[in-house]
């Protein structure tokens, strides 16, 4: 199965004041990530919110994506949940709509084993035939999928690899040097890592900030697969102020805010989460100034 290479942005979900999923928004987010040259969609992760939102939120807002991304790209779509039962049924369901790929994160609360990780992840995969990316993110959940675990799974042959989200460098390491030689790719599912993990053998990156800074995030890999090194560690460096800034707030609060400067109607995070201050809305729009000085200057 072919496994996916490039820069995916992880798209927010766009709501309106009264919570309602604004397809419109989305549709139009979509549509810019793709002109600006990103190598995939990536929905129903994290910075989607895909923990807040209702079923029949989540099939809208699959069908959405995979409607305006038209084939132009692929489209991964979210379809972990805390019980197998709940992600196989998810995963049928976007996969009969037509998505590329499925991102299965780990189930959440319950501490399970590494026996009952893998028993998770080969139902899934039995049930579908479409390839699975595994996501790592063990600050959220709770669990961590080890070595012996992601080296089981990258056997599978409709598993074909992993996003880690730990921010442990170690961690992608690992997982590229026992997935050797197999059809599996590692992606940085932490921004900063992205340079450091095509440099060591990873295929690319599921990035929040690509939602915001597309062209900028997409020009790590460029410039990294052109070899011009220079402009790829610039590139990574900038990203570095974005990602202390949203740090600050809950998910995906200041990327949705950054949107809403950009001209997106992004709406508010889902509450509990909030909103930005106004004050905090001005140090954002005073960043974003500075930023879209800078990339100009990079990629000129």
């Amino acid at each position: 199965m072919a496994t996916l290479k490039g820069i995916v942005p992880a798209l927010i979900t766009p709501v309106t004041h009264d919570e309602k999923i604004n397809e419109k928004a989305l549709r139009k987010l979509a549509n810019r990530l793709i002109d600006a040259g990103v190598h995939g969609l990536f929905a129903l992760g994290t910075t989607g919110e895909f923990f807040s939102l209702s079923q029949k939120e989540k099939l809208t807002a699959i069908s959405t994506v995979i409607d305006e991304a038209a084939g132009k790209v692929p489209v991964v779509i979210g379809t972990g949940a805390v019980s197998t039962r709940e992600s196989i049924e998810l995963s049928k369901k976007a996969e009969e709509m037509g998505a590329d790929y499925l991102s299965v994160i780990t189930p959440y609360f319950n501490c399970l084993s590494q026996r009952e990780l893998s028993e998770h992840y080969l139902r899934i995969a039995s049930a579908v035939s479409i390839p699975i990316i595994l996501y790592n993110i063990p600050a959220r959940t709770g669990l961590s999928l080890s070595d012996d675990t992601v080296s089981e799974l990258a056997r599978v042959p409709n598993i074909v690899g992993i996003k880690d989200s730990s921010g442990k460098f170690d961690n992608i390491l690992s997982y590229i040097e026992v997935s050797k030689g197999l059809n599996f790719s590692v992606y940085a599912g932490t921004d900063s890592l992205i340079l450091k993990t095509l440099m060591a053998g990873g295929s690319g990156a599921v990035a929040a900030t690509a939602c915001v800074f597309p062209e900028l995030v997409v020009s790590i890999y460029e410039f990294w697969k052109r070899g011009d090194m220079e402009k790829a560690e610039k590139a990574q460096e900038m990203l570095f102020a974005i990602r202390d800034f949203s740090a600050k707030f809950s998910i995906p609060a200041a990327y949705k805010a950054a949107l809403e400067i950009q001209g997106i109607d992004a709406g508010p995070p889902i509450s509990p989460a909030l909103q930005l201050p106004y004050e905090e809305k001005e140090k954002l729009k005073n960043l974003l100034k500075k930023y879209e000085k800078e990339i100009s200057e990079l990629l000129s």
